[in-house]
């Protein structure tokens, strides 16, 4: 192997024809002979550049449209063949093969078409089957040839060759970029091909990704990290992997898992502007109001101190009176479909403030699956999607629950879903009032929301419970009457709850005597 290799004919066939254009240019200005086939040898011919198709080359023409066209021996053979072994090149010289040591090649838009909501036909038909083989032969052949897959490494790809050749250090590195390109393009086609079959849990599985940033460091500082997009064949989920960044610091491993916490739980409302406010990615605050700023209040006043240095996520465009508010408050993240321009000039004083717009939201209810690493092995379920609304309640006590109390329930129930188990939330017209998460004990968790409830009032002045007239939500059910009646003597009068524990029995005897009304979901949202 020698370390620069000259370029003296290339093959480019390209889906994405960014800069197709001016590499072929460049290239045939260095006298590279360029070979092509279909759109993209019309591209560069419209462009001015001399090109020989394929075809032309092979002396076999483009059959079964199109599908066969690249399969070829003049081809895999110029771009196999080892440089350094008489019999290569041998065999080059008996059949008349030209060697190939540059190609271009990325793939059929099948991601693109799967994404646009191509029927069955059309996205088989954008399955690429000559550009993988001609990619992975000429990385595996990277010791004389060069392969490009991605238009952003043409740079560097001219910046050597302006030098007498490519560097092994170059061909190397886009050979593994290369592997990688069809690694990804693979998955995306057995991931889609398995869900239109049904089958969530195919026999081998496999992840790809994009990235998008190395962090600082992971969740501690002596942990490397970094973001990846998803690469699989479907429209990306809105959020903050894919969020536009207006201003503000890089953002760290902990102020994306904790955005993404807040915003996947302010998606849950949709029919009024609600607001959730995060630290360590649980809630410590979320509320329903007429407005952004009325929501954002009502969210802020349940546990203003956990609120500093946290992530505010809104369901509506960020406007200028709730942009005003917050620049009040020390935060790290803010993310908004949207934000007015009035708002951005406002929150454009807090340089440090990372603020980030994702042009839409995410649909709580969508289908989907995530992903937990485990020793050894990798844990896949479906995303929690589950979702209860009135007609799915069971009354199970004397009393059924008011209007009023049946709105604050499933409310409550839906803040649930999104902190960490055991969770017990405590809400009262439409906001959190008290938010206890992550013990390892119900009644801890009851007990904790209410000592929080309690102290936020009386730092705020207040002189009555902020829980009394409350409702009370549990993400499973109480095991025992204990943790019920902590609620209750917290001053919560109806509690929402899945129900199924051994001692439903005397959890409902304990609930009448209280004069409570619950109501069971028959759906539990662990989360941890």
């Amino acid at each position: 192997m020698t370390d620069r290799t000259p370029v003296r004919r290339a093959l480019l066939s390209v889906s994405d024809k960014t800069g197709l254009a001016e590499l072929g240019k460049a290239l045939a200005a260095q006298g590279v002979e360029l070979l092509s086939t279909g759109g993209s040898a019309r591209a560069l011919s419209e462009a001015g550049v001399t090109v020989k198709e394929v075809s032309a080359h092979t002396g076999f023409p483009e059959i079964m449209d199109g599908r066969v066209k690249t399969l070829h021996p003049a081809i895999h053979g110029g771009i196999l063949a080892r440089r350094d072994l008489e019999s290569h090149l041998g065999a080059m010289a008996e059949h008349g093969i030209q060697p190939i040591d540059l190609v271009v090649v990325n793939l059929y838009p099948f991601r693109e078409t799967v994404a646009g909501g191509g029927d069955w036909d059309a996205c088989i038909e954008n399955i690429d089957i000559g550009g993988p083989a001609m990619v992975r032969a000429a990385a595996k052949n990277h010791g004389d040839v060069t392969i490009v897959t991605d238009p952003t490494d043409y740079q560097a790809l001219l910046a050597e060759l302006s030098e007498g050749g490519t560097t092994l250090a170059l061909r190397r590195r886009l050979a593994r970029k290369a592997y990688a390109h069809t690694a990804a393009y693979d998955s995306a086609i057995s991931t889609w091909m398995a869900e239109q079959e049904g089958e969530s849990f195919p026999e081998s599985v496999t992840l790809a990704g994009e990235l998008r940033q190395v962090l600082r460091y992971g969740e501690n500082p002596h942990q490397q990290a970094a973001l990846y997009l998803d690469s699989a064949a479907r429209p990306r989920r809105p959020g903050v992997a894919s969020a536009e960044q207006l201003q503000g610091k890089e953002l760290s491993y902990n102020n994306l898992n904790d955005t993404d916490a807040a915003f996947e739980l302010v998606s849950e409302f949709t029919e009024t502007p609600a607001v959730a406010i995060i630290k360590h990615a649980n809630p410590c605050g979320v509320a329903q109001g007429e407005s952004l700023l009325a929501a954002y209040e009502k969210a802020l006043a349940c546990d203003p101190v956990s609120a500093f240095g946290g992530i505010v996520a809104l369901n509506r465009p960020l406007d200028a009176a709730l942009a005003a508010e917050l620049t009040k408050l020390f935060l790290e993240v803010i993310i908004a479909p949207e934000v007015e321009a009035e708002a951005r000039e406002l929150l454009s004083a807090k340089q440090n403030l990372r603020l980030l717009v994702t042009g839409a939201m995410p649909d709580p209810l969508e289908q989907g699956m995530t992903y937990k690493s485990i020793a050894g092995g990798l844990l896949l379920q479906s995303r929690d999607a589950g979702r209860i609304g009135q007609d799915d309640l069971k009354v199970v006590t004397k009393r059924a629950p008011s209007e009023a109390e049946l709105a604050d329930l499933l409310f409550a129930f839906r803040v649930g879903k999104h902190v960490k188990s055991n969770t017990i939330v405590y809400a009262k017209g439409g906001a959190t009032v008290g938010i206890g998460a992550g013990q390892m004990s119900r009644v801890d968790a009851a007990r904790i929301a209410a000592i929080k409830s309690r102290e936020a009032g009386e730092a705020a002045g207040e002189t009555a419970l902020r829980t009394q007239g409350c409702v009370v939500a549990s993400d499973a059910f109480f095991p025992f009457a204990d943790g019920l009646l902590t609620a209750a003597e917290a001053g919560a009068t109806a509690v929402i709850q899945p129900g199924g524990s051994m001692r439903d029995e005397e959890v409902i005897a304990a609930a009448d005597e209280a004069g409570l009304a619950m109501v069971f979901t028959g759906m539990r949202h662990f989360r941890h």
